[in-house]
């Protein structure tokens, strides 16, 4: 049986701060991605599916419970999340200076949306309007040969095989359950939404785009 973990942050609790505070990233990350983890575990016991890996598991999603789905998903969703920030360059007075986008990833982006500043528009919008819980996504479409941009109810993601699912290879994920911007922001969704492009870490993405294509 595959066991999951919850494997290491690649900084500190307060190295996103202001943008994401300590208190929302040690609760975030050491109680809600750890139960998806011990939940994802608790629910492949004995089960004849349980040596399969994260990615062939969503391939057959549909076939699953509930449990394999909305944890599988919530593990496979953070681990993809945590890595893709660092810590953003903050001035004496607080200010958060302007991360600027960059490499192959950069370019292709504002080839297909015209704009760095249209993606933005459209990624927001994702994020913004899926209702509820969920999460926003760039993706690479192997079979379109292009990014697009989608969102996912819950902890669903875009390797799942379901039908309301836009297929692709994550790039980018931005996670909007209130959990994840609630004690910083309260009810201030696009404040978040606006504030995690300057924490973003491009040489992360641009990797990934590199192995997507």
């Amino acid at each position: 049986m595959s066991t999951y973990k919850l494997e290491p942050l690649p900084y500190g609790y307060d190295a996103l701060a202001p943008v994401i505070d300590a208190q929302t990233m040690t609760i975030h990350y050491s109680r809600h991605h750890q139960a998806y983890v011990d939940n994802l575990n608790k629910g492949l016991e004995g089960k004849p599916y349980a040596d399969l890996g994260l990615e062939q598991l969503f391939a057959k999603i549909s076939e699953l419970p509930p449990v394999i789905r909305n944890n599988g998903g919530g593990h496979y969703n953070h681990t993809f999340f945590w890595p893709q920030f660092s810590a953003p360059a903050v001035s004496e007075n607080n200010t958060i200076a302007e991360r600027k986008a960059t490499g192959e990833l950069a370019t292709e982006i504002i080839h297909t949306f015209g704009s760095f500043e249209a993606f933005k528009t459209k990624f927001a919008e994702a994020a913004m309007t899926r209702f509820g819980s969920g999460w926003a996504w760039l993706v690479w479409s192997k079979d379109e040969q292009q990014l697009k941009i989608t969102s996912t109810a819950n902890q669903d993601n875009p390797l799942m095989e379901l039908p309301e699912i836009v297929k692709g290879t994550p790039i980018l994920g931005l996670d909007v359950w209130e959990h994840a911007y609630y004690l910083h922001y309260q009810n201030r969704r696009a404040a978040y939404v606006d504030n995690f492009w300057n924490i973003l870490n491009w040489d992360v993405l641009n990797d990934r785009f590199a192995k997507a294509k």
